[in-house]
């Protein structure tokens, strides 16, 4: 069972748009996102929410993407939230934007966020769900995931990427991420 959803960012206003922080547009544009009541502790802000399968935390690091894994170990720790039970929600370059999929453990493919919570955690075996940004054709990669998305991508993401990926957030808390990945591992939104 889940029971922490760590949405992987940067914290700033800068940082808002930014293809880097798809996560946390992605958690802002939840249907349940305008309940949540949110506390400041464990480097980052966190709220709990009741779903069918019982009581999950939602994390937000405020420790810049480098040291997520600070703040979700500081919680996992608190409310003895063992890494088989945490889902990490995460950009993904490897994945074409207008994508997404459910993955569990497996390579950081130099994401520095994965980096740290395998460093804090002392694993890769943990629930991920990634949101596909694509690779750009030229090799700044710093540059192009610090960059903001374009309006029609902000579009397409409010219209197809996230709400798809909401069900499969939904289907991950009813019926188990084993059942949820079995039929999203990679879903095309547009």
């Amino acid at each position: 069972m889940i029971r922490l959803y760590a949405f992987l960012g940067n914290y700033g206003r800068e940082y808002s748009g930014n293809r880097h922080n798809v996560s946390w547009q992605f958690l802002e544009a939840l249907p349940f996102y305008g309940e949540l009541r949110w506390e400041r502790k464990f480097k980052g802000r966190y709220a709990t929410r009741e779903t069918e399968a019982g009581r999950t935390w939602i994390l937000m690091p405020e420790t810049f993407m480098n040291l997520s894994g600070d703040s979700a170990a500081e919680l996992m720790r608190f409310f003895q939230i063992a890494p088989a039970e945490l889902l990490a929600v995460h950009d993904e370059l490897e994945l074409p934007f207008g994508s997404f999929g459910l993955k569990l453990g497996g390579g950081l493919g130099g994401h520095n966020g994965l980096r740290s919570l395998e460093a804090r955690l002392g694993t890769r075996d943990y629930a991920r769900l990634r949101i596909g940004i694509g690779r750009p054709d030229h090799p700044d990669i710093a540059g192009y995931v610090l960059s903001d998305f374009t309006r029609d991508e902000r579009e397409i993401l409010g219209a197809s990427v996230f709400p798809a990926a909401a069900k499969v957030l939904e289907a991950c808390a009813g019926e188990g991420f084993e059942k949820a990945l079995a039929k999203n591992q990679k879903v095309k939104a547009i």
